[in-house]
C-alpha cells in the first residue's frame, strides 16, 4: 500500500470529510458509554439536551465557546505561517493581567471608552508576551514550541504571586484573587439572567475579521505564502521575518483578548484557575477547523457543547464527564486522518 497525492481535491470531499471524522469519533467513543453499562441513546440524548436543550444550556455552551474561539483563532493564524504558538495559555493570562492592572481602578472612563481600552490593553499584552519567542526564532533560530510553552508556566507563576501578594483583594476573605473590575469595564450581558456576555459577539467579530484578513488582504497572502514555503516567499520578495513577527503579534493579541473576555465578561476578577486550559484547547479547536477562521467558530461551539453536555450527562447517569476529553482527543485524531485521506489516495503497490 502507498499514498499518492491527489491532483485535485473535490470541494465536496473537503467539506464532508471533517463532518464524517467527527461522527466517526462519536461512534468510537460510544464504546466507552456501552462499557459503563448505560444506554447509548439516553447518554447522547442527555449530552445533547445538556448543551442545547434549554435557554440556559445554549447560553452556557456559547459562553464556554467564547474563549475557545479567541484561542482557536490565535492558533489558526500562527499555524498558517508555520509559527507553532503553543503559548496561548500564557498569553491568555497576560491579557487577564492587563485588564486587572488597568480595569480595577487605575483608569476610570465611561463604559463606551473603558471597554475598548481594556480589549486593546489585553491584545497588546498578549502580543507583547509573544514578541520574545518570535524574536528568538527569527534572530537566533530558537524553537518557538519550547519558548512559548515554557512561558506559560512563567506567566502562571507570576499570576499566582500577584494575586497572593500585591494584587490580592483585601475583601476576598483570604481567597487568592485580584480586585474586581470596575462596573464601567465589565462586558454587558447579552441576555438577562444568563452568563452570556459581549465577549461572544467580539469573538464572532474577530473570526470575521481574521477571515477577511487572511482571504482578501496582502498581509493574509503573505502569511499563507510563508506558511506554504518560506523560502519561495522570500524569493518572491516577501520579508519572512517581518511576516512571522506580524503573525505572532496578531496571534498573541487574540489570545490576550480571551483573557479580557473571561475577566471582564464572565468572572469579574482574576483568579489562578480562571482558565481550565483554554489556551491548549484552542489548538484542538484550530486543528478541528483545519485552520479556517470561520470553521473555528463551529469547532469551538462543538467542543464547548461536548464539555457542557458531558457535565450534564454525568450528573444524570453513570458516565464520567471525562468522556468530553476523550471525544476531543479522538475527534482531533480522526480529523487529522481525514485531512490526510483527502490530500492523498491509497494505492496498492
Amino acid at each position: 500500500m502507498r499514498f499518492e497525492p491527489r491532483e485535485k481535491v473535490p470541494v465536496w470531499m473537503a467539506g464532508v470529510a471533517p463532518v464524517l471524522a467527527v461522527l466517526a469519533a462519536l461512534l468510537l467513543c460510544s464504546v466507552l458509554i456501552l462499557w459503563s453499562g448505560e444506554s447509548l441513546v439516553q447518554a447522547f440524548a442527555l449530552l445533547l439536551n445538556g448543551a442545547f436543550g434549554s435557554k440556559f444550556a445554549i447560553t452556557e455552551t456559547l459562553t464556554r465557546a467564547t474563549p475557545l474561539i479567541f484561542t482557536g483563532l490565535a492558533a489558526a493564524v500562527a499555524f498558517r505561517a508555520k509559527f507553532w504558538n503553543i503559548g496561548a495559555e500564557g498569553q491568555f493570562y497576560f491579557g487577564a493581567l492587563a485588564v486587572t492592572g488597568i480595569g480595577t481602578g487605575l483608569i476610570s472612563l465611561p463604559a463606551p471608552l473603558m471597554i475598548p481600552l481594556l480589549v486593546i490593553a489585553g491584545a497588546l499584552a498578549g502580543g507583547a508576551l509573544l514578541y520574545v519567542p518570535v524574536v528568538l526564532k527569527t534572530k537566533l533560530k530558537v524553537d518557538e514550541v519550547v519558548t512559548t510553552l515554557l512561558l506559560n508556566f512563567v506567566v502562571i507563576l507570576l499570576v499566582g504571586y500577584l494575586i497572593e501578594g500585591p494584587w490580592k483583594d483585601p475583601m476576598s476573605l483570604g481567597w487568592p484573587q485580584a480586585a474586581p473590575v470596575i462596573a464601567e469595564g465589565e462586558l454587558p450581558e447579552l441576555l438577562a439572567k444568563t452568563r452570556l456576555h459581549l465577549g461572544f459577539l467580539l469573538a464572532l467579530g474577530a473570526a470575521l475579521l481574521v477571515w477577511w484578513l487572511m482571504r482578501f488582504t496582502v498581509w493574509g497572502y503573505e502569511i499563507r505564502a510563508v506558511g506554504h514555503n518560506a523560502r519561495a516567499a522570500s524569493f518572491a520578495g516577501i520579508s519572512v521575518n517581518a511576516t512571522v513577527l506580524r503573525t505572532a503579534l496578531i496571534s498573541g493579541g487574540l489570545a490576550g483578548i480571551a483573557g479580557v473576555s473571561e475577566v471582564a465578561g464572565l468572572k469579574g476578577y482574576l483568579t489562578l484557575d480562571i482558565s481550565p486550559g483554554f489556551g491548549y484547547a484552542g489548538i484542538a479547536v484550530a486543528m478541528l477547523a483545519q485552520l479556517h477562521p470561520l470553521g473555528v467558530v463551529a469547532s469551538a461551539i462543538f467542543l464547548s457543547a461536548i464539555f457542557v453536555g458531558a457535565d450534564s450527562m454525568s450528573r444524570a447517569i453513570n458516565v464520567p464527564s471525562y468522556l468530553a476529553d476523550v471525544v476531543t482527543a479522538v475527534s482531533l485524531m480522526m480529523v487529522l486522518l481525514s485531512v490526510m485521506l483527502v490530500r492523498y489516495r491509497i494505492r496498492r503497490s
